[in-house]
């Protein structure tokens, strides 16, 4: 690969060496200490049909231009699909089985089934097709960077309505992660079925502090 192949230049190299459709895979909210994981999957069109304005990395991206940039996916992709872990399933999983369990099942998914597959960061087994895992794959290749983007945009959608349901943690604001402002709201407040309890900061606000096991004792 050249250094100046640009976003979409994995896709044209697989598609000269006999591979299509490809299909591009990723994750967001990994790393968030409440609220679901979600993976996406996308295979692009080949071609100037097929080229996504303003597509990058959907954690460069502004909210606005990650809408922008989803909207045009959703109606330009070949195929794509999305999928949802809650937080409970993480819990009883682990975070790294559920990361590659949601990758494979937004693969699964997919109306087109791919011929090779592109993942960010790791590998995922046992798909039965070729593929190559890329270290920072949603800035180098556009079908992980579009993605990236369903992923993000869906998971902030959902974090937005989960607000509604528990104000008190601002989930619309960091999305789940871990910010002083959501780790205030889980000492106040203790966690709430959203939260997944197999984080450090989760478990630690599960336990009460020394003044209140204190009042507990003299009632």
């Amino acid at each position: 690969m050249r250094r100046d192949a640009g976003l979409y230049g994995y896709e044209r190299a697989l598609r000269r060496a006999g591979f299509d459709p490809i299909a591009g895979v990723d994750e967001a909210g990994r790393g968030a200490c409440a609220g679901p994981l979600v993976a996406a999957a996308a295979i692009l069109r080949e071609g100037q049909g097929g080229q996504i304005p303003g597509l990058a990395d959907s954690k460069l991206l502004t909210e606005k231009a990650r809408e922008r940039c989803y909207e045009h996916v959703v109606r330009r992709a070949v195929a794509w699909s999305v999928v949802v872990i809650p937080s409970g399933e993480c819990d009883r999983l682990g975070m790294h089985v559920a990361n590659v369990e949601a990758l494979r099942r937004a693969l699964a998914r997919l109306g087109t089934p791919p011929s090779y597959v592109l993942t960010d960061g790791f590998p995922v087994d046992g798909l039965g097709l070729p593929g190559l895992a890329m270290w920072k794959g949603d800035r180098v290749a556009a079908c992980i960077s579009a993605a990236s983007v369903v992923a993000k945009v869906t998971r902030d959608r959902i974090m937005t309505d989960l607000h509604d349901q528990f104000p008190a943690y601002d989930f619309a604001t960091h999305k789940g992660y871990v910010t002083p402002e959501h780790q205030t709201a889980l000492h106040e407040h203790g966690p709430c079925p959203q939260h997944r309890q197999r984080f450090v900061n989760v478990r630690r606000a599960n336990v009460p502090c020394a003044h209140e096991l204190e009042g507990e004792l003299v009632r």
